[in-house]
């Protein structure tokens, strides 16, 4: 911010008219304290300082907030205080105020009345002074007025101390003392007031009483809360109080607040609400021309950054207490930081913000008013700008004009009307809905509709969509809901004319709004995105498996918001802290930490299944990610459950999971389950219990469905003796068991083995183990006799009687590749160990062919195949199929080839 051209006095009225009445006293005082920061004062020194030259305790208070503000102006205007000073500083001086005031006038009504108490609790009863607005946010103006309400913890009546005190009803004293309080604060006297106050946002407003019990106030809220009360409430903060009822008051309001699920339907409350203010605002205008150009409610003013913070808290703040900060600054800040607003958007309204703040103060300072419009006349205009640091009117105007562009562009951006936004002249369902027709005339119009859209087959479309109206979960809807999903609908119909199968996504479609018709928040995010819907459809038209996966998991459409975040690489530093944060406001309940668990993977699967579905990923690179993403989870979830362990006897476990199968080949796929086996290094005499219900938890909150759904299913028959083994090796018998007791096919699985999660110790002792297992010398013809031996089990487990080709059990197929693979690892790396560095199968198939283990070109060959054969299953599963299978004459180059290399590596044909 510039400092101001002209000094404080010129800029300032008030400052002028306080000086004056006693220069020479006054100027001193201001000069000794506006060479330090002014909200490190010490206000209890002043007010003695005052009250020592005999003034009451109400006189002393005003007699320092005239002086307090004369020294923010000084400072504010000089450069030396930025916006973030100025409001911390009246802040504090208000919470000082409060509390004084309210400690001497308890102590006055406690002599003549008793000591208020519970009837419930028996406990001394002190009020709850909640600032609201911009006092809650610690970000109060210098001439603001404070938004107050008051609480009492319960019922009773006071009880006498002494003979002579007349009781009064809990509610009646602290009536009195409210009524007390605010007459010290706002009553205009010799040197002014303190603060004005404004008990508006009490429950049942100006009709309520001025107190309420904390019952009263959940009463209140629970029945008769208003959507723009939740706004209101989100800059509640306790003042006073026992730090025991301010709890119980918390655990009360934030529900009311903030919902455990996403909740868009705010949008609509807020804009709404930001209607009627200003609709206010230009009647007030017309009838005050004087009071135009309002920079608080005015368009682009500062109520509509407000607004655009506290949107983000209403939605999201109840499943992420960071988003639930009082300040809006603060708020703006975590935006950025959470990646839900672009960070040159977010410091950008921050520097419209601190601009609009600055310009509020210095036009209050003119005359320490209450006013948030510029003056109408061109010499105190002049002097705001000067005060601003501009040399004119116009310079300020066409500054303040561009925030309030950037401001209002922003705003419209998410708070503008989109419900009614496509062409209605296309309307498929008419509202009401073909209430008045038979059902074949129901048919026949909707078939009409239909076939302007150019629907290859209308008839069954129509019948389709009647069919969905008659459902009973879409009869049953409320109005509202009603209404927004025949907008949403008829604005998606046009867009089926692109979809690859447009009758099979219709159904998709219609399947999916039937999941979410009664949830008015997921209702309202499609609504209030169009975007948003037109991902969702191009979706539901690539995949079956995506169109299932969001019918299972609807609060994933969050993620269709913004198209940068969801097709953006993984950050996975990012997504690691904000996932340990999220775990560490969850803690001490453990259905909210196996949801946050679970959320966070979808989410984040989700962003991976569009980035699939838009071209973006190949198999393997897909592989890659979710195999990391699988990792992350396994550490966080071992990580958690240790955390809740019962008498444990370590801060951290000496305890790694080691994955196989997939997860260990870094292949792992959307659906696909885990391979695991744990393993311990403890003395402890206790380990083998301990340890073993660690697992054994580990595995109930990875597979437990919860409103969340799973995380992972869970396979540990490949732990030493498989089923009949200990559910945890300690690592030296399962050193022991490789080394003495495995089966080939064991050395085969931990081709594809690695450390994933736990202690990286004993995870670098395994790898070492690993190592030196797989590159044992072992004799060839037993080696291929015992793969040849589990590939004809596994052949056998599963038999084709289709007539189709199975991309992964038939000879020539999937399993025929890594079998090839394993061998070569087990045969040969005793010769060649760099065979067993974790690769994946394409490319050791590579390497194995350039160190001359297969026929020149073959690895190459196979690898592509693998790689092909991988694709067309990825591609056949995502419409829903559980088994990948081809017509064979699709396959037969390919798998002949394979079956080509098989002979050549084993001496006979795969069966």
């Amino acid at each position: 911010m510039k400092p101001s051209l002209i000094p404080a006095e010129q800029a300032s009225r008030f400052y002028r008219h306080w000086l004056n009445a006693d220069r020479e006293k006054r100027e001193s005082e201001i000069q000794s304290l506006i060479h330090s920061p002014l909200h490190r004062l010490d206000l209890p020194a002043l007010l003695q300082h005052e009250i020592g030259n005999g003034y009451s305790l109400p006189r002393a208070m005003r007699r320092i907030r005239n002086l307090l503000i004369c020294a923010i102006i000084e400072r504010d205007l000089s450069g030396k205080a930025d916006l973030s000073e100025v409001v911390e500083t009246m802040t504090l001086f208000a919470e000082f105020a409060i509390r004084t005031h309210l400690d001497s006038l308890y102590e006055e009504l406690t002599e003549t009345h008793g000591t208020p108490v519970g009837a419930h609790s028996g406990k001394k009863q002190k009020m709850i002074v909640l600032g609201m607005g911009k006092l809650g946010g610690r970000e109060l103006n210098v001439s603001s007025d404070i938004d107050l309400i008051f609480v009492y913890p319960e019922n009773g009546e006071t009880v006498a101390t002494r003979s002579g005190q007349r009781t009064l009803s809990n509610q009646e004293f602290f009536t009195r003392l409210g009524k007390r309080f605010i007459k010290a604060l706002s009553e205009i006297a010799e040197d002014g007031f303190t603060f004005r106050v404004d008990m508006a946002l009490r429950p049942n407003g100006a009709s309520g009483p001025l107190v309420a019990s904390i019952g009263m106030v959940e009463q209140y809220l629970i029945v008769q809360g208003r959507e723009w009360e939740r706004y209101a409430w989100i800059k509640a903060r306790a003042i006073t109080g026992d730090p025991e009822d301010i709890e119980t008051l918390g655990h009360i309001v934030r529900p009311f607040i903030y919902r455990r699920y996403l909740d868009f339907s705010v949008i609509d409350a807020i804009r709404n609400l930001h209607q009627q203010i200003r609709a206010d605002v230009v009647r007030q205008e017309k009838l005050h021309p004087e009071r135009s150009n309002n920079i608080k409610l005015g368009r682009g003013g500062i109520r509509e950054i407000e607004f655009l913070a506290q949107m983000f808290q209403l939605i999201r703040g109840g499943r992420d207490p960071a988003l639930q900060d009082r300040s809006t600054r603060n708020t703006l800040h975590i935006l950025a930081e959470k990646r839900q607003l672009d960070e040159k958007t977010a410091e950008a309204l921050l520097n419209s913000y601190t601009f609009l703040r600055d310009l509020e103060h210095r036009i209050q300072y003119l005359d320490d008013a209450q006013t948030h419009s510029l003056p109408s006349n061109e010499e105190d205009l002049l002097l705001v700008a000067n005060a601003m640091g501009m040399h004119t009117a116009a310079e300020l105007l066409e500054t303040w004009q561009k925030h309030r562009e950037f401001v209002s562009g922003q705003f419209d951006a998410i708070f503008s009307d989109k419900s009614g936004s496509h062409d209605q002249s296309k309307a498929v369902i008419p509202q009401p809905l073909l209430a008045s027709q038979t059902e074949e005339e129901q048919i026949h119009f909707l078939q009409t509709k239909f076939e302007t859209l150019d629907f290859q087959d209308p008839e069954s479309a129509a019948r389709r969509m009647l069919a969905f109206w008659k459902t009973n979960r879409i009869l049953s809807l409320s109005d509202n809901n009603r209404a927004k999903l025949i907008s949403l609908v008829n604005s998606l119909l046009p867009e089926l004319r692109n979809a690859h199968e447009p009758l099979v996504t219709l159904g998709r479609l219609l399947d999916f709004f039937e999941s979410i018709a009664r949830r008015t928040a997921y209702l309202s995010l499609l609504t209030e995105y169009p975007a948003a819907a037109k991902r969702l459809l191009h979706m539901l038209d690539a995949s079956e498996w995506a169109a299932r996966y969001l019918t299972r998991h609807p609060i994933l459409l969050d993620e269709l918001l913004d198209a940068r975040t969801l097709m953006a690489p993984p950050d996975w530093s990012f997504f690691t802290s904000e996932l340990d944060s999220q775990l560490e406001n969850q803690r001490g309940d453990t259905e909210l930490l196996m949801d946050t668990l679970r959320e966070a993977h979808h989410a984040q699967l989700f962003r991976f299944l569009a980035q699939d579905l838009a071209g973006g990923l190949t198999v393997e690179r897909l592989a890659d990610h979710l195999s990391k993403l699988a990792d992350i989870m396994v550490e966080a979830t071992l990580r958690e459950v240790w955390r809740a362990m019962p008498k444990r006897h370590r801060d951290t476990p000496r305890f790694a999971v080691i994955a196989y199968g997939k997860l260990g080949g870094k292949e792992l796929g959307y659906a696909s389950d885990l391979d695991l086996i744990f393993l311990y290094d403890d003395d402890h005499p206790d380990a083998p219990m301990l340890y073993t219900r660690l697992a054994q938890r580990f595995i109930t909150w990875m597979t437990s469905p919860t409103s969340a759904g799973i995380l992972f299913d869970i396979d540990v028959a490949l732990r030493p003796d498989g089923a009949s083994g200990l559910m945890v090796s300690s690592f030296e018998s399962f050193e022991r068991y490789q080394n003495e007791s495995a089966w080939a096919w064991e050395h085969q699985a931990l081709t594809r083995a690695r450390f994933c999660a736990g202690d990286e110790t004993i995870g670098n002792r395994f790898e070492a183990l690993r190592n030196r297992i797989l590159r044992q010398q072992r004799p060839p013809a037993w080696l291929k006799e015992e793969i040849l031996k589990m590939r004809q089990r596994i052949h056998d487990a599963h038999p084709n009687h289709s007539g189709l080709f199975d991309l992964k059990h038939d000879a020539g197929g999937m399993i025929d590749i890594e079998f090839i693979v394993q061998y070569l690892v087990l045969e040969y790396s005793r010769q060649y160990p760099e065979l067993t560095e974790n690769f994946g199968n394409i490319a050791l198939l590579k390497m194995s062919e350039k160190l001359g283990l297969v026929p020149k070109e073959s690895g190459e060959k196979v690898s592509a195949i693998y790689r092909l054969f991988r694709k067309w299953q990825h591609q056949i599963r995502m419409q829903g199929a559980d088994q990948a299978k081809v017509k064979p004459e699709r396959a037969t180059e390919q798998s002949n080839e394979v079956k080509k290399l098989w002979k050549q590596v084993f001496g006979q044909p795969s069966n």
